[in-house]
């Protein structure tokens, strides 16, 4: 297929997807519920490992280890996984991945049968999160060439508000499961789900490259990490997130062990109550996942991102306060919503202004620099609030998250997304370039 050729199929694929609605979209329809029901299996590793430690040692710096160890893996698996992405078949690769975690989280509750092993999380959980770093970045580069890009935030939010809404019947589950079969038990529901995944992504038909939109294979690794650094760099709003969203994960990324540990040591309830806090939790992510593409076309993306980052901290905050359940739950599902606010709103503008041929790179990169020091946070976090409380460990992260909104006012973000016509949301394709070159982005003009 010719260059030309390629660019009059996108086209034609562009006006197609943007005349009719998500729902009748037969491809973005099964990836769709594929996603959710993915979403539905993590939900009971996400309460079910953080319990197994618990439940075998006690502690929520052990919680926070496994949390660092696995946040570990996935960095290192980010600086080549859009290197990966952007050389293979996506379709294939995101099957693959799907098959891989079903069997390491298969193996989980058959060992469990013989009685508690901490070290096969440590073995297990890291080359999961490994492997869903690669379905992640591939997952990013899909979405746009199924739904076209006029149709991204509508597209993300969707998917989010779904994932979400199975977030809610999962934590549910998974508290129900835990209660009355072990934790171990819920993990195999878990695998089960990455199977149902891979089997629908079967039937999905992305669309093909152009061969000028794959990476031929003659640059390294770290010249591929290089090229999505170096277009990050050259775009005002990406370069500013970037740095302020490492701060971020680093600060949140032990939130959830923290949740479950005063749930279960300060306050002294049961795994049920766990689920029940992350299932009405969950309920936030599906409202903000709703709201966030009218949300941003209304105020537009600084402030859209901005606002939702600030709330996040007053309810991380919050959450160290917190000695009711339904106020932990309130407070989880503001948290929960802001975050997925925020984060679809970063990741549809990366989906937007980004070539695609640089897609996988270029998230890869973004993920690498943003969660490099989120494993580190997490031991931090959960260490830091075993030996003081975890009062003052909240007040004080989500006070930080907070002064991160403030700073974000003092950057591009600030005004982004405000004009019609802006361009730190129009798609800036740089000129083709040999192997091995730098990507070249011109200065954007405000």
């Amino acid at each position: 297929m010719t260059h030309g050729a390629a660019r009059r199929e996108d086209a034609a694929d562009e006006g197609l997807h943007g005349t009719r609605p998500l729902w009748r979209q037969r491809d973005f329809g099964i990836f769709w519920a594929a996603q959710t029901l993915s979403v539905l299996g993590d939900s009971f590793a996400l309460i079910a490992l953080p319990l197994l430690v618990l439940q075998a040692t006690g502690s929520v710096a052990r919680m926070g280890l496994l949390t660092a160890v696995g946040g570990a893996a996935a960095v290192v698996a980010a600086v080549f996984a859009g290197a990966v992405v952007d050389r293979v078949d996506r379709r294939r690769l995101l099957i693959a991945c799907d098959l891989v975690r079903m069997v390491l989280y298969g193996v989980i509750p058959l060992v469990w049968l013989f009685g508690p092993r901490i070290w096969l999380l440590y073995a297990v959980l890291p080359l999961c999160e490994a492997v869903g770093m690669l379905f992640a970045v591939g997952y990013v580069t899909v979405v746009r060439g199924l739904v076209g890009t006029g149709q991204l935030t509508e597209a993300n939010g969707r998917l989010n508000a779904t994932a979400a809404a199975a977030g809610v019947l999962g934590p549910l589950c998974a508290g129900l499961v835990a209660a009355w079969s072990g934790p171990a038990a819920a993990i195999g529901v878990d695998a089960a789900s990455f199977g149902v995944s891979a089997a629908c992504l079967f039937f999905v038909r992305f669309r093909k490259r152009a061969p000028d939109e794959r990476t031929d294979g003659s640059t390294g690794l770290w010249q591929d990490l290089r090229t999505g650094v170096a277009f990050l760099h050259g775009h005002p709003v990406l370069r500013s997130l970037t740095a302020l969203l490492f701060v971020f994960s680093f600060l949140t990324l032990g939130l959830n062990d923290l949740v479950i540990y005063h749930l279960k040591h300060d306050l002294g309830h049961d795994d049920q109550t766990v689920g029940t806090v992350m299932a009405v939790g969950a309920l936030g992510t599906i409202t903000g996942a709703l709201l966030v593409a009218r949300i941003r076309r209304r105020l537009g993306f600084g402030p859209t991102w901005t606002g939702s980052v600030a709330v996040c901290g007053l309810a991380f905050a919050g959450l160290g306060w917190a000695r009711d359940v339904p106020v932990v739950a309130a407070l989880s599902a503001a948290f929960l919503a802001c975050v997925g606010m925020a984060g679809t709103c970063s990741m549809s503008l990366r989906q937007e202004v980004t070539p695609e041929h640089l897609l996988g790179r270029v998230t890869s990169a973004f993920w690498t620099l943003q969660y490099a020091a989120a494993p580190i946070g997490a031991a931090l976090l959960t260490w830091a609030a075993e030996e003081q409380g975890t009062t003052p460990v909240a007040v004080a992260a989500g006070a930080t998250c907070v002064l991160l909104a403030v700073t974000a006012l003092f950057t591009p973000i600030r005004g982004a997304g405000r004009s019609p016509v802006d361009p730190a949301v129009v798609p800036q394709t740089p000129p083709p370039q040999q192997p091995g070159s730098q990507v070249r982005q011109q200065p954007e003009q405000r």
